[in-house]
């Protein structure tokens, strides 16, 4: 991990592997702890990429170590950096819709499957506010010919 020059507080950089786990139209989110830092909110499951390791296998990792899953083809969805005044995390989010095994939290930590629709009324840290916002996007998009006759004779 290396330092952000360009953040406001100057801190390293967290880089964190993050999995939208879904299942029939369910998000699959855990409890913090209170003794953790943004405490008593929701989050979606993953953690910290270790020096060298590729993200898409620390997600893989993680998601075993604190699940007891075993996922298949995560979807990236998007990246993005977040400065909190203590530190700066870089969450790189994955969307898993197949996995192996029952999820558990192997850490102590409830677990809830929440409708995405619900995610917006549930309080999650600070840096999440953009995953719930891109879970409520459709995975596809039809393109359909007569839109693509009308631009063309605009």
């Amino acid at each position: 991990m290396s330092a952000d020059l360009n953040s406001p507080n100057k801190n390293k950089v967290v880089d964190v592997a993050v999995g939208l786990i879904v299942k029939n139209g369910q998000a699959l989110l855990a409890k913090r702890a209170e003794h953790q830092h943004q405490g008593g909110r929701f989050e979606f499951p993953g953690g910290k990429v270790e020096a060298g390791e590729l993200v898409t296998d620390a997600l893989a990792r993680e998601l075993h170590e604190e699940l007891g899953i075993d996922i298949h083809t995560p979807q990236f969805m998007q990246r993005l950096t977040y400065h909190y005044p203590e530190k700066t995390v870089r969450l790189h989010v994955y969307r898993i819709e197949s996995f192996d095994g029952e999820p558990v939290g192997r850490e102590g930590q409830p677990l809830h499957w929440v409708s995405l629709g619900q995610l917006f009324d549930l309080n999650f840290p600070d840096a999440n506010r953009p995953i719930v916002r891109a879970a409520q996007l459709p995975q596809r998009y039809s393109i359909t010919s007569d839109l693509l006759t009308a631009e063309l004779d605009a």
